[in-house]
């Protein structure tokens, strides 16, 4: 099984008796995401190492179910504000300043932010404002193959940027330029603990990256779902924090990976002339982000109970990636290599053994119970056929385990 396969990919090629745009041909969907479809058509037991989410006995279930019922009213299941419900702009912004995610130099300004359905609108927005058809847009591999797709759906061209230990290898970027004259409109990047391996983007990069975009007046997306999550290790400070107030930055953030995915909430952070765009933008979409969840997750914010449950989410996380570290040291040793992030969910593993394929290793995998995305879902051109990528903050140590056992055992049967 492919990751094809997974993915109910349409184009327009596949019905030429159709009158398709043009873009539809670049609509290449999403293996992730597909493989939630995939894992229902099974019924025996798996170990979900695929899907990026918390796992249910890390969402804050009970403050919803009581906040509920204060705030679900008729008031507030209606139309709302585009840029957002300015109660919970307020709360985030507030919660945002508390915990230094947001530069002195724009505390007080709530006019940089935007309420989203979700990182993946934020992403779209993004995409859809700076991006022409034919447009270079230079992306991590492995990256988030969501974002690349989303600028592919606006008909840009992706450059494929190596990362290592040290994040996306920004001289290769410049070496590019250097030989092509061709810099890219638009950069995607996950700098801390990067979807989906892991790593952080060092300091040095950070500035360089952001040298590089004013030379070239290149739009950096900064992808930072996971900034907040960090367990080990000293942080370092986001692109916006180290440029302030730069239009060149459009930052994207979620509530998914630290509160709920199911929400479908998150925010953008950038220049209030982006911001206006944005807002047209986003009305041509949806209107506005869910009106009633807004409410919910701004009276979870003013009561304060974010700073607790993000403090129990880096506890468990931590636990939940030392135990998967421990694991494929015990079930692979000397077989595998694996990144170590200081935060985030995620490993990304990689087979010495290059003839193993993880995409033809899946149906095995998936038989004996342990799901997870093989490399190449995470690179346009289809690269990292021998890694895969595996989430280890969906589930318990216990299960961490146990998953990783099955996978063991799968390679084995696989090779034989």
């Amino acid at each position: 099984m492919s990751t094809t396969s997974m993915n109910a990919t349409t184009s327009s090629s596949q019905n030429p008796s159709l009158p398709f745009a043009s873009r539809a041909d670049q609509l290449v969907g999403s293996v992730i995401d597909a493989s939630t479809t995939l894992l229902a058509s099974y019924d025996h037991d798996i170990v979900k190492f695929g899907m990026g989410a918390p796992a249910p006995d890390m969402l804050p279930a009970k403050d919803f179910a009581r906040i509920a019922g204060e705030v679900f009213d008729p008031a507030n299941f209606t139309y709302g504000e585009t840029k957002g419900e300015p109660v919970l702009l307020d709360a985030l912004h507030d919660y945002l300043s508390s915990t230094n995610q947001i530069p002195v130099e724009q505390q007080g300004d709530p006019d940089r932010l935007l309420i989203t359905s979700g990182g993946m609108q934020g992403l779209d927005l993004g995409f859809k404002l700076f991006v022409s058809p034919g447009d270079l847009v230079a992306c991590e591999s492995p990256t988030y193959t969501n974002g690349s797709a989303t600028a592919m759906s606006y008909e840009a061209e992706i450059l494929e940027i190596p990362v290592d230990e040290d994040g996306m290898q920004v001289e290769a970027l410049e070496d590019h330029v250097a030989r092509t004259g061709r810099a890219p409109k638009v950069i995607y990047t996950v700098p801390t603990f990067q979807n989906p391996a892991g790593v952080t983007m060092s300091l040095p990069r950070r500035e360089r990256l952001l040298s590089f975009a004013h030379r070239h007046r290149s739009v950096i997306i900064e992808d930072n779902p996971y900034g907040m999550l960090r367990f080990s290790g000293e942080s370092l400070p986001a692109l916006s924090d180290l440029s302030p107030n730069d239009p060149l930055i459009f930052g994207v953030r979620t509530f998914s990976k630290f509160v709920a995915p199911g929400l479908r909430l998150g925010w953008i952070d950038v220049d209030p002339e982006v911001r206006d765009l944005a807002v047209n933008a986003k009305q041509t979409m949806d209107t506005c982000a869910p009106v009633p969840n807004q409410h919910l997750v701004a009276r979870w914010l003013s009561e304060g109970g974010a700073a607790s449950h993000v403090e129990g989410l880096r506890a468990a996380y931590r636990e939940r990636k030392l135990t998967m570290a421990a694991g494929l040291e015990r079930h692979f040793p000397g077989e595998v290599s694996a990144t170590d992030p200081d935060g985030g969910f995620f490993l990304w593993v990689t087979f010495d053994d290059e003839t193993i394929n993880t995409e033809e290793l899946l149906p095995t995998a998936l038989e004996d119970g342990v799901a997870y995305i093989p490399g190449p879902a995470f690179s346009p051109a289809g690269k990292f056929s021998n890694a895969l990528r595996l989430c280890f903050a969906s589930n318990t140590p216990e299960r961490i385990d146990e998953g990783l056992e099955r996978l063991r055992g799968a390679v084995g049967r696989h090779r034989a």
